[in-house]
């Protein structure tokens, strides 16, 4: 098989949105060669924890720090929305959901919910947020949200948090290329585009010559 590139990520993951035009370009490298992109969900937070004011100001701080180092926008005048439960459950869930009916349209919603978290201030752990933000992306209503509120979309989110458990990724984003069932680490953590495109380019080119 070609291989593919795995993207071990979580929507409302501040390094995640930081990394999401360098992922793209590489993504789009990769694709150039007939290898696809697909989006694992690594499950960020999975309790339901409300931000009190201390939670708040640590995580502007860490929204403050990606956008030095990304220069990706953030919404750092609002931070996050008021009243925000930090669970990144049901965002992960709506990208798996995506992924079930259309997996061409789960990259642009993983990018709609970030802009929408992060640019916006918009509480996307609201089911009723996540479905609008899909049907913006092309997905039925009518077939989306009863997917995303169905227990295969909870067990098949729950797999990819196991999954991603079981290898010992506890940190996003991790970029990873697979070839006849053999990993390979491109990145744990956040690194600018030209760190990572030699490493994608060497792996590219031993599949080309394995071929």
């Amino acid at each position: 098989m070609p291989g593919r590139l795995l993207y071990v990520m979580d929507p409302m993951c501040s390094w995640c949105w930081g990394f999401a035009p360098v992922v793209e370009r590489l993504a789009e490298r990769a694709a150039a060669q007939g290898i696809p992109l697909r989006l694992v969900v690594g499950g960020l937070r999975r309790e339901r924890v409300a931000q009190d004011t201390a939670s708040r100001v640590r995580t502007l701080a860490y929204w403050q720090a990606v956008q030095e180092t990304t220069g990706q926008p953030f919404a750092l005048d609002q931070g996050p929305p008021e009243g925000l439960v930090y669970d990144t459950e049901p965002a992960c869930r709506a990208l798996v959901a995506a992924r079930q009916l259309d997996e061409e349209a789960v990259w642009p919603l993983a990018k709609r919910i970030q802009r929408a978290f992060y640019v916006e201030a918009r509480d996307v752990t609201q089911p009723a947020l996540l479905v609008e933000l899909a049907e913006a992306c092309g997905l039925p209503r009518i077939e989306f949200a009863p997917l995303f509120d169905g227990e295969p979309a909870h067990q098949a989110t729950q797999a990819d948090f196991d999954w991603a458990l079981n290898l010992g990724i506890a940190g996003f984003p991790t970029l990873l290329a697979e070839r006849d069932g053999q990993l390979a680490l491109v990145t744990n953590g956040y690194q600018p585009l030209e760190e990572l495109e030699p490493l994608l380019d060497a792996w590219l080119s031993r599949g080309a010559h394995l071929a």
